[in-house]
């Protein structure tokens, strides 16, 4: 199995539909936050988000952000946008993805993550065993550990975006 063969890959979150989502069997959606929902510890949301989440949610579609980030900075960012989360989520372990599935009272097969970053969110939703979206990061980070990635990340990428 590829690291793709479970992975939808996009422009931006606010391109996924509630259609789109119960096509692929999804009832249950996990977000992460940097670089998908906003900037790297940004807090403005990014373009159409509010309206997204208020429709998803209204399609029947459980929402719920699951972050590498401390409470301090996801429980506030959570309560703007009226969903729960799992903080300290330890991606790509499925520590945090199991947390937030039971949490949801959903399954792996029902159940499924939208994040920006293949060494994180991609990697586990594989090895947690969950269908997986991939979106463009918001804004490309500073950091070195950042640029080491997002180069091998546009390697195995290619030209899928």
């Amino acid at each position: 199995m590829s690291l793709f063969s479970a992975t939808i890959v996009l422009k931006r979150i606010t391109e996924i539909t509630p259609r789109m989502l119960k096509e692929q069997g999804i009832e249950y959606l996990l977000l992460d936050v940097d670089n998908t929902l906003s900037t790297h510890h940004g807090t403005i949301l990014i373009d159409g988000l509010k309206d997204w989440i208020e429709g998803t949610l209204n399609s029947g579609i459980k929402l719920m952000v699951v972050s590498n980030s401390k409470r301090k900075r996801i429980e506030p960012f959570a309560a703007k946008i009226g969903l729960p989360f799992v903080s300290l989520a330890l991606k790509p372990f499925p520590f945090g993805y199991n947390k937030a599935v039971k949490a949801l009272n959903a399954n792996k097969k029902n159940s499924a993550i939208v994040g920006d970053q293949i060494f994180t969110d991609i990697l586990g939703a594989n090895l947690y065993g969950i269908k997986s979206f991939l979106t463009r990061p918001v804004l490309l980070e500073d950091g070195v550990s950042f640029k080491i990635r997002r180069y091998f990340e546009k390697k195995l990428l290619k030209d899928k975006f």
